[in-house]
């Protein structure tokens, strides 16, 4: 069983204010944690993130990195919080060989902008599907929640906050000083859960990268919600990989960058 830590320590700090006075407080900081995952008794990787839901993250990660493409893969997962190790054991090999998943690889598809880095990315990243739609109201009101419900991001300030939803509510937030963490948790606890991943969509507190939006393609999400921004090289792979891409959701704005026909406006268009 899992040993659950905080995703937040204290730290005595000296605060100085602009009129030269100082005075002591005791600062709420955000945990760093090294995670080092051993699959099938050979070191796989090594991250720093923060030490909850380790269980979610470690099954997150294989099944990003192309090792796994379902929890039943997994024979047993042993987490070692006080080291810092996982030790996962699948049935059988791992569907993508580690040297291959981290080989740097760019390419394109169908004579299209497509672009991987890695060729685990090629092999895992899918094109989306999902007829699944969202009012700009809903959008608003995810972004809300999440914000609300950033309960560690209010305190430290050092963390990123990713939620899978439906269009009317967050069904898990997962919180993570690593973004791609935070997404990896998620998608975790979509592979331990079996969820249907059609009809969910992913509010996320960070810039929509090109990572973030392979992760939400390996994961089968058609929406991606941000308060931030997005990079060009992330909306072409959107573009390509079928992901609604909707950024700068602050108050009662936001920009749809991909596929807006999954965003309906209040009067009836997309």
């Amino acid at each position: 069983m899992e040993k659950e830590r905080s995703n937040r320590t204290t730290w005595q700090t000296l605060h100085v204010d602009e009129d030269g006075g100082c005075h002591e407080l005791e600062d709420e900081i955000a945990t760093e944690f090294a995670l080092t995952v051993r699959l099938n008794g050979e070191e796989f990787g090594t991250f720093v993130c923060s030490p909850t839901h380790l269980e979610e993250l470690v099954y997150g990660f294989l099944a990003s990195e192309g090792a796994i493409r379902s929890a039943s893969q997994v024979k047993k997962l042993t987490i070692d919080s006080d080291r810092g190790y996982a030790y996962a054991e699948l049935n059988g090999e791992p569907s993508v060989a580690k040297e291959r998943s981290s080989k740097r690889f760019i390419g394109s598809c169908c004579g299209k902008s497509r672009q991987f880095y890695f060729h685990g990315d090629m092999l895992t990243a899918r094109t989306v599907m999902s007829r699944i739609t969202v009012t700009a109201e809903q959008c608003w009101s995810l972004m809300k929640q999440l914000q609300d419900s950033s309960v560690d991001f209010l305190s430290t300030g050092g963390v990123h906050n990713a939620a899978l939803c439906t269009p009317d509510e967050m069904l898990a937030v997962r919180t993570d000083i690593g973004r791609h963490n935070a997404l990896d948790k998620l998608y975790g606890y979509s592979l331990l859960g079996n969820e249907r991943m059609g009809d969910k969509l992913i509010a996320f507190s960070g810039r929509l990268s090109s990572e973030v939006v392979l992760k939400a393609a390996k994961m089968g999400c058609g929406i991606l919600l941000s308060k931030s921004a997005p990079t060009d090289l992330a909306l072409n792979l959107a573009e390509e990989l079928g992901i609604t891409c909707v950024g700068f959701i602050r108050g009662k704005r936001l920009s749809v960058y991909t596929h807006r026909e999954r965003l309906i406006i209040s009067n009836g268009t997309s």
